[in-house]
């Protein structure tokens, strides 16, 4: 079964946001990087990474998935249009994202040892 692992927002003041998530999660950052602020809360990793210039604000929630490529495939084949194709953020790991009809973005991301 596939579950949530992480929940990336895309925010437009990376110190602000960091600043609020610490003071609401009661924790310090694992990560601390201008282009990527994480924390770990029973499991679950919060992010934050900043809106590009001119772009929007966000949040997506990312599904582990044993398998990028098929998830990929399945969800494509349901409707799905893949946002940003696969790529690797880290040794490892994995992202993508893709949009249904209606407009709602789903995060997919792969953990490999």
């Amino acid at each position: 079964m596939n579950t949530i692992a992480n929940i990336v927002y895309t925010v437009s003041d990376l110190d602000s946001a960091k600043a609020v998530q610490a003071a609401l999660l009661d924790a310090q950052p694992h990560t601390d990087q201008p282009f990527y602020v994480g924390f770990n809360v029973g499991g679950l990793e919060i992010g934050l990474t900043p809106a590009q210039p001119g772009g929007t604000t966000s949040s997506v929630a990312h599904v582990w998935v044993p398998d990028l490529d098929a998830a990929l495939a399945a969800v494509q084949q349901a409707g799905a249009t893949v946002l940003n194709e696969a790529r690797e953020v880290s040794p490892g790991t994995r992202v993508a994202a893709v949009q249904d009809a209606g407009g709602t973005t789903y995060g997919l991301i792969e953990h490999r040892s």
